[in-house]
């Protein structure tokens, strides 16, 4: 460069300063750039907020500013003057509190709710948290003995014999069932002219089938009766099904050449059965009896769901695998199976499981009605499970299960460790979604004269004593934050696991 003054400029005056940059971050960043960012956004706020302001305002309002919290009957829910406003009617719901969580179960027995309430906490609680130990018993706990718990602490009664006896009684029952209908159908064969021939060679051959039954079943039998002399049929029933079943699964493992850890795991898991039956006294008659019937509320609501929830998992994996398999007749039966349970609606399904599968069992033999609507629940939850398990299926690459058979793994064990893992992970948010709509679907049970939460709620109503303008308002609110709570919850849970076992996948 020239030094000539030429060349050389000196600026005499400062830079103007610059404006200073739009704040994008905390909460004014956050109006400015997601709620004020553009013309659209300006409006569907502006309206969002009126929305808001119209519907929350008074709803709190009715809740909790002109809410009555305290009262013994419906004078303290009525307004003194015709310009008063009245909100939620609390003391209606503090007086039928426990009619909507135990419903008509036994006010002095209800310690058995409060300690099955207890025992899914302690099991439960273990397995939602990812670095507690110990998942494998606790899931055995939860999922095997929890059940047989739970139902001997909510029914009631004793063991009057269970495995050999119990599979004796209804086996025979079944084969009197056979041999009934044989004979009915011979009796038609020779008053009919026309069929008759067909039904009368279909009557002999059902009368002969049953015969050989009664003849297999002669050595059971004859041990049930054994069992019913003993002076303890309970404990006597006990070992000879732990000896049958252990001696089964000792032959099945291997025998002496797979060692002597299966009989032992089998005579241990009996023993603790002895430890349950000895502590809860089913050996002699056990709890009082409750009814199916006299249970109600919240608790109605918790054991469909949840029931119907662990039921409804291993028919809608057997049902989506079988759906795939090469097999036709397996693939056929899993395809009707799905689509018939598809169309039929929740309704016509617990009216068929209440009314209609007695006509079904053998002779002799009776389900509860409350066992009835579980079994139809889970059969009809498990057939939309069936799909979404499905679809999580068709993710997998077929890599995955063909480097499996390459490293020599069988067919089960590429789907138990490989395969099935990754595909219920790719679908927790549509499992997550049956489960809550199941959750909600419970108040369907009340149609078949079982009384869930909704169902106590509706049956409060009918109560003269607190027949007031807000009551209605009132328990429907106090109901649907119970749901709330439940369902809102299962939608958090599913996001956190789902964000843990996606980790791996974040950039």
């Amino acid at each position: 460069m020239s030094d000539t003054p030429s060349s050389i400029f000196v600026r005499q005056d400062l830079v103007p300063e610059r404006p200073a940059p739009v704040k994008t971050t905390g909460f004014v960043g956050f109006l400015r750039t997601r709620l004020f960012n553009s013309p659209t956004n300006i409006l569907i706020t502006i309206v969002s907020a009126l929305l808001l302001w119209f519907i929350v305002g008074p709803t709190l309002r009715f809740l909790l500013v002109d809410a009555v919290w305290t009262g013994t009957d419906r004078t303290a829910c009525l307004p003194k003057n015709p310009a008063d406003a009245i909100g939620a009617c609390w003391p209606f719901v503090q007086a039928k509190f426990s009619q909507f969580i135990y419903g008509f179960y036994p006010e002095p027995e209800r310690w058995r709710v409060n300690l099955t309430f207890f025992l899914a906490a302690i099991l439960l609680l273990p397995l939602l948290i990812p670095r507690l130990p110990g998942k494998g018993p606790n899931a055995i706990l939860f999922f095997l003995a929890f059940p047989v718990i739970a139902f001997f602490l909510l029914r009631g009664g004793g063991l009057g014999g269970f495995g050999v006896s119990w599979t004796a009684g209804l086996l025979s029952g079944f084969n009197d069932s056979i041999g009934d209908g044989g004979r009915k159908l011979v009796a038609s064969g020779e008053t009919t002219a026309v069929i008759g021939p067909l039904l009368w060679v279909l009557g002999k051959l059902i009368v002969v089938l049953s015969t050989l039954i009664g003849w297999i079943l002669l050595p059971l039998t004859w041990l049930r009766e054994q069992i019913q002399a003993f002076g303890r049929p309970v404990w006597a029933d006990l070992a000879a099904t732990a000896l049958i079943v252990s001696a089964v699964l000792f032959w099945l493992g291997g025998g002496l050449r797979a060692g002597w850890r299966p009989l032992a795991t089998s005579l241990a898991i009996f023993a603790g059965i002895g430890i349950v039956i000895a502590a809860m006294g089913l050996d002699s008659g056990g709890l009082p009896e409750v009814d199916t019937r006299l249970w109600g509320g919240l608790l109605v609501t918790l054991v469909v769901a949840v029931t119907g929830i662990v039921a409804s998992m291993p028919v809608g994996i057997a049902l989506a695998l079988g759906r795939r398999s090469s097999i036709p007749l397996i693939r056929i039966f899993s395809i009707a199976f799905i689509e018939f349970w598809r169309g039929v609606p929740l309704i016509t399904v617990l009216f068929f499981a209440t009314y209609m599968l007695p006509l079904f069992v053998p002779t002799g033999f009776t389900i509860d009605g409350l066992v009835r609507a579980l079994i139809g629940i889970a059969l009809f939850t498990g057939a939309y499970q069936a799909e979404n398990i499905r679809g999580g299926l068709q993710a997998i690459p077929r890599g995955q299960g063909e480097a499996a058979s390459a490293l020599g793994l069988s067919w089960s064990k590429t789907t138990a460790l490989i395969v099935m893992p990754q595909a219920l992970r790719h679908v927790i948010p549509n499992l997550v979604n049956s489960f809550i709509s199941l959750f909600k679907d419970t108040s369907l049970v009340s149609i078949v004269a079982l009384f869930d939460l909704l169902g106590q709620l509706r049956a409060a109503f009918s109560d003269p004593a607190w027949a007031t303008p807000t009551t209605l308002f009132t328990g429907f609110a106090f109901t649907g934050m119970i749901y709330f709570v439940f369902c809102f919850g299962m939608s958090r849970y599913s996001l956190f696991v789902e964000n843990r076992l996606n980790a791996h996948r974040r950039n």
